[in-house]
């Protein structure tokens, strides 16, 4: 049967306002959101039994109907009406639950992947719209352009070309539940949100722009965030954030070099999680 493997790259957001409550529960957004070259590989191989197999590498992502890649492939069966199933091999290289888009990210790869192996020919919207009731963040992957995100992140305004940075990923291994941080969330009735330049032409542009109001919850529950922002400062970034809801944090640099040099020094003496990645 037909195979096919793809990448699935993490993403950071240089941007994460929280706007407002909704109705149904969700929060309004507004993100800038970006993709990098930390990917999973994600292997998809055709089935003539209707059964799908997921197998992950990592301990901290489900095998079967709990993963996401699960239920994205599930949701393209279902579209074909075939009797046909899939195996799906995850090799995790994104860290789980880390602020990084993983899980999202792996789910967008499936609905594309099985889009060409079931020659169902949906086009990019139709698929971001399968994805959106599979997560947050999906649809992004599918967009696959730096962007303004709004909504509950699936409105999007393509950016102009931004500078290539290079990016440390720095995660120390605690973990944040995402619904956590937006329950305890205290959001404020009026603030004036920062304007956005039209272009980005410096990497001092983006560093000047970026926000997130999550920090707010998860820094003084976990310090080590804000420990692991001072050090990627004291290591030569020229900006430190939490990505998502965390714990990951990421440092731009302008050049490999130096992002190297600062992922060298990081992990001399911590046991964490360290990444260098470059601005897709």
């Amino acid at each position: 049967m037909k195979t096919l493997t793809l990448s699935a790259p993490a993403k950071i957001n240089y941007l994460l306002d929280v706007i407002g409550k909704r109705p149904d529960g969700y929060h309004e957004l507004r993100m800038i959101m970006q993709r990098v070259n930390l990917c999973d590989e994600i292997i998809l191989t055709l089935t003539d039994t209707p059964v799908i197999n997921v197998i992950c590498n990592s301990k901290g992502a489900p095998d079967g109907p709990g993963n996401i890649a699960w239920k994205a492939a599930r949701a393209m069966l279902d579209c074909a009406a075939s009797g046909i199933g899939v195996n799906i091999e995850v090799i995790k290289n994104i860290p789980v639950a880390a602020g990084l888009g993983g899980g999202s990210s792996d789910a967008a790869s499936v609905l594309m992947g099985m889009n060409e192996l079931l020659q169902l020919d949906f086009t990019e919207q139709r698929l971001m719209e399968i994805g959106c009731k599979l997560g947050a963040d999906v649809p992004f992957f599918i967009f696959k352009k730096t962007a303004l995100a709004e909504g509950i992140g699936e409105k999007f305004t393509p950016l102009p070309k931004m500078p290539k940075c290079w990016i440390l990923l720095v995660n120390p291994g605690v973990h944040v539940s995402t619904a956590w941080v937006y329950q305890t969330l205290q959001l404020t009735s009026t603030r004036e949100l920062n304007r956005l330049p039209e272009f980005f032409e410096s990497i001092e542009q983006i560093v000047a722009i970026l926000a997130n109001d999550l920090e707010s919850v998860t820094i003084p529950a976990f310090p080590v965030i804000a420990e692991i922002k001072e050090r990627l400062i004291s290591l030569g970034a020229t900006g430190s954030m939490m990505s998502g809801s965390g714990p990951t944090v990421f440092g731009i640099f302008s050049s490999y070099d130096s992002a190297e040099a600062a992922r060298r020094e990081i992990t001399k003496d911590t046991d964490w999680f360290a990444a260098t990645a470059e601005t897709l």
